[in-house]
């Protein structure tokens, strides 16, 4: 097994809560490319703690950091950031636990952030039949606010909401993000722009995994949706009235 990391020192990043049969698969899938997998319990229940304790216990390159209580994928994010960072990672590599992501894409993810290491490495979703059609309307209403929020700064978010990205730590530890649910992943994209980090987007292909393959989504398509509305008011109105730019400082 040949390890990615070479001019950069990158770690996987996988919050998970309450995927008992995904998350082991996921994370013994990441490790094929031989980086260290930080994995966030945030909160999960009795069978996903087993499916985590015996990850630990079988691979001491997985660092499984738990949260008390369930806080959001956004606070699960903040906290293995702040772990990485801690552990001298340089950039952490987001990965869903549920297993939509295609994995195969993760050293394509890599060499951009290798070439580009002061970007933020988005993928760029390629979807397929099994996409909820009120999910991608949602993203397009996403993606329309991102833009107005980040015009002029010269960065082009292709999807603010995909999960598999790329984080150069140190800036993201220092990104002032409120969200700490699913309006997390838009709202750093935003923060990261505005604090001078150019965007690189790589195509990446998302199938939507069902309940009976042990998929599990979190994402509440009422309450989710209202959180990510009113995050993108919030900072709509700070790009109208400049107050954007108080994240320059860094």
């Amino acid at each position: 097994m040949t390890s990615l990391a070479t001019t950069i020192k990158p770690c996987i990043l996988i919050p998970t809560y309450d995927n008992p049969d995904t998350i082991e698969d996921v994370t013994r899938a990441v490790r094929r490319f031989g980086l260290d997998v930080i994995v966030v319990d945030d909160g999960s229940g009795p069978r996903a703690k087993e499916a985590l304790k015996r990850l630990r216990l079988s691979d001491d390159r997985v660092i499984v950091v738990t949260r008390p209580k369930n806080g959001g994928k956004g606070a699960a994010v903040k906290d293995g950031l702040r772990c990485a960072d801690g552990l001298g990672f340089t950039h952490a590599l987001q990965v869903d636990a549920d297993g939509q992501h295609t994995l195969d894409d993760i050293p394509a993810m890599l060499e951009a952030a290798r070439a580009n290491p002061t970007a933020l490495i988005l993928g760029e979703p390629q979807f397929d039949e099994t996409a909820p059609k009120g999910r991608l309307y949602g993203r397009r209403v996403s993606i329309f606010w991102v833009r107005f929020e980040t015009f002029g700064l010269g960065a082009n978010i292709a999807d603010p909401l995909c999960g598999f990205r790329v984080y150069p730590v140190a800036s993201a530890v220092k990104a002032k993000v409120s969200s700490d649910r699913m309006d997390f992943d838009p709202e750093i994209a935003v923060r990261l722009v505005w604090m001078g980090l150019p965007v690189i987007n790589v195509p990446t292909k998302v199938r939507y995994v069902s309940a009976e393959e042990g998929g599990v989504s979190h994402f509440n398509v009422f309450w989710d949706n209202v959180l990510i509305s009113v995050m993108h008011t919030r900072l709509a109105m700070m790009r109208v009235f400049g107050l954007y730019r108080l994240s320059r400082d860094r």
